[in-house]
């Protein structure tokens, strides 16, 4: 069973790792070699073409890989949608064309570039076409049936036979059930046995598989069960039951000589995340404050002349993963008290407020040096923001899933603050905005995040 899905993943992979060459070919082709398209510049240097090939190469493994194209279940099932595609297309490109833009060797063709992303997404949806057809035409043809041998008898073992049976990427049969000592049976019409039948089973019987069911609780038997399988000369598998609020997308993974398996993960740990979230931050951030360099000087005299103190406020705040930093503001109050400042929520008309401090507030101004934040990697451009830690202990104990927010890194701007809910405003519905944005977060969602804050940054009536 293993082996053929194993087979079939490994010809999907490849052919999916390959569609970037064909698309190259296809768009120098019609580029360079025909005079189908107008040439306005003379013949590109193949060199700079090939290296284009091995950076969209491998981006775009990886982004397929991030939205599963390559997952045969994807496929199968009809999740690998051309939307999918679409988007995982255009970020490859978004991300080759940030690269290149710091490049200077060479001019690339921009038409080709442009037919290169069109003959990507044409070839891989033609790609997953073929390769549906294909296995529809093996299912149709007598695909050969999977024997399993289910060990184990109880209800648990029971749903793992269920979700065998109605796999629709292998065909599965139930040979029979191996019911475990002390264990009550919850099985009706069906050939059961139990573990002593185990060698006159191994031999005749034409079990491809054989898959352990067996609950949390009696883990502790699996040495004994397994000891007892010897006689089984098919592979053996373990479906897991971790219990409750254990998400079953999480994967096993080994470190060093030890087995682990994700309980909760987040998006934080993805390539993407890592790599193309902390790129995006770098450029955006460094562009930011190349612009707002005279308005940080502007704003810093503005506020030296409106009241004593400093022109910069720092104050801890909570980040990724529960740590604390020190985040940069402009100061836009009177100078106070470490715990007034780190306790007391700002409200409308907040008389502590100075009038530059207003204005900075009302348009976001002082935001700006969070963009140092960025850079040093505390914060990104977009995520929850942060907060106070005695605000975090009192909304945890308030706030169902509060501290989910802090799966990824906290942000200058959010999804939550685009959408009206900042300021003094409802900390639940500010939650689920966050929330939401936690668990659907993509690069293009950011992207979408930073224009909506660009247009209604100055005109928000919560922001003061």
């Amino acid at each position: 069973m293993r082996g053929r899905l194993k087979l079939a993943q490994y010809g999907l992979t490849l052919a999916l790792f390959l569609v970037p060459l064909v698309s190259f070919a296809v768009a120098a082709y019609l580029r360079f070699a025909t005079h189908l398209l107008p040439r306005y510049s003379s013949d590109a240097e193949p060199s700079s073409y090939f290296g284009l090939l091995l950076l969209t190469t491998i981006l775009w493994a990886l982004i397929t890989e991030h939205y599963e194209l390559n997952s045969i279940e994807t496929q199968l099932l009809a999740k690998a949608t051309a939307g999918r595609v679409f988007l995982a297309c255009v970020l490859t490109y978004v991300a080759v064309l940030s690269i290149t833009f710091f490049y200077r060797g060479t001019t690339f063709s921009r038409l080709f570039i442009w037919l290169s992303c069109f003959n990507l997404y044409v070839l891989t949806l033609f790609v997953q076409l073929v390769f549906s057809r294909f296995w529809g035409r093996t299912e149709n043809n007598g695909k050969r049936t999977f024997q399993i041998l289910m060990i184990g008898a109880d209800s648990f073992a029971r749903r793992v036979a269920g979700s065998l049976v109605a796999d629709r990427v292998t065909t599965c049969r139930i040979k029979g059930y191996v019911r475990l000592p002390g264990q009550h049976c919850d099985l009706e019409g069906t050939s059961l046995y139990e573990l002593s039948d185990i060698d006159r089973l191994a031999i005749g019987n034409g079990i491809d598989d054989v898959v352990v069911a067996v609950p949390p609780e009696r883990f502790g038997d699996l040495p004994g069960i397994r000891k007892q399988l010897a006689p089984i000369c098919a592979p053996i598998r373990l479906a897991l039951d971790l219990g409750e609020n254990v998400e079953r997308r999480q994967r096993l993974f080994t470190f060093g000589d030890l087995l682990m398996i994700d309980l909760q993960s987040t998006p934080a740990e993805s390539f993407l995340y890592i790599i193309l979230k902390r790129a995006f931050d770098l450029c955006f951030s460094a562009v930011a404050l190349v612009l707002a360099a005279p308005l940080f000087v502007l704003i810093a005299i503005a506020i030296r002349l409106s009241s004593p103190g400093p022109v910069i406020f720092v104050q801890e705040r909570v980040g990724l993963n529960g740590k604390l930093f020190r985040m940069l503001k402009f100061r836009t109050m009177s100078m106070s008290s470490a715990d007034e400042s780190d306790t007391r929520w700002t409200v409308r008309n907040d008389p502590r407020c100075t009038r530059i401090g207003k204005f900075l507030r009302q348009t976001g101004l002082d935001e700006l040096p969070q963009f140092f934040n960025v850079l040093r990697g505390e914060m990104s451009v977009v995520g929850p923001r942060p907060e106070r830690p005695v605000l975090v202990q009192r909304f945890m104990q308030s706030v169902g899933n509060y501290n989910r927010r802090h799966y990824l890194k906290v942000g200058i701007t959010g999804w939550a603050q685009v959408n009206g809910w900042r300021g003094d405003t409802s900390i639940e519905k500010r939650i689920e905005y966050d929330l939401y944005y936690v668990g659907h977060w993509t690069l293009l969602f950011d992207l979408r995040i930073v224009l909506l804050t660009l247009l209604r940054g100055f005109t928000d009536k919560n922001a003061y």
